[in-house]
């Protein structure tokens, strides 16, 4: 399934087929403020591991990502966290980041690596945000990548589709995504450190 949702006012209509999708354990393309990205409901197990056959790894070995909607939904799922780094995150998203956090007991457990930790997004991209405050769960999130040997990311949502449409439920046009991923921040050790230099300037 192809569905357009407008980027600034979100039809609810199709908000609502993509969320009935979700909570039936379907595997959705969606935009972020960044790149495409591949995801489900987080606590699918069935769709985290087609998701992670789509990517050719196993789920266990998986770096997923979770999106979430604010901080209180984000704070349900990692360990309690310095003011440092709470500034920061505050001061930065929603925005193109990913921050490395130590996971809690709510985060599903083949979702969790060997170092017990978890990304997490909260993109500026208000389709993506939406649907997960009306889902009342984070959405996996991993990037679409290309084929190509020069373009890493495609970001024509017509031809993702067009290599996707048989391993996902639903596709969802929000207008063409970037070239570029988000910036990764790792929080574990007591300070901050860029590991992917992405869209986001930490300065």
């Amino acid at each position: 399934m192809y569905i357009s949702i407008h980027p600034e006012s979100p039809q609810q209509r199709n908000m609502d087929q993509a969320i009935a999708v979700l909570e039936t354990g379907g595997v959705i393309i969606y935009p972020t403020d960044t790149i495409y990205g591949i995801g489900c409901n987080i606590n699918e197990s069935k769709a985290i591991d087609r998701v992670a056959k789509i990517k050719g790894i196993k789920a266990e070995k998986a770096s997923f990502s979770f999106i979430c909607h604010d901080f209180t939904q984000l704070s349900q799922y990692c360990k309690p966290i310095s003011n440092d780094v709470f500034k920061l995150m505050k001061r930065l998203l929603p925005g193109p980041y990913t921050f490395i956090l130590e996971a809690n007991h709510k985060v599903p457990k083949m979702l969790k690596n060997k170092k017990k930790t978890i990304g997490i997004r909260i993109p500026d991209n208000q389709i993506i945000r939406d649907l997960v405050e009306q889902l009342g769960s984070p959405i996996l999130s991993t990037s679409v990548y290309d084929k190509d040997e020069l373009i890493e990311y495609t970001t024509d949502p017509e031809l993702i589709y067009e290599r996707y449409e048989n391993q996902v439920d639903l596709m969802i046009d929000g207008g063409s995504g970037g070239n570029i991923p988000s910036t990764v921040i790792d929080c574990t050790k007591g300070n901050f450190e860029v590991i992917r230099q992405g869209l986001g300037i930490l300065d």
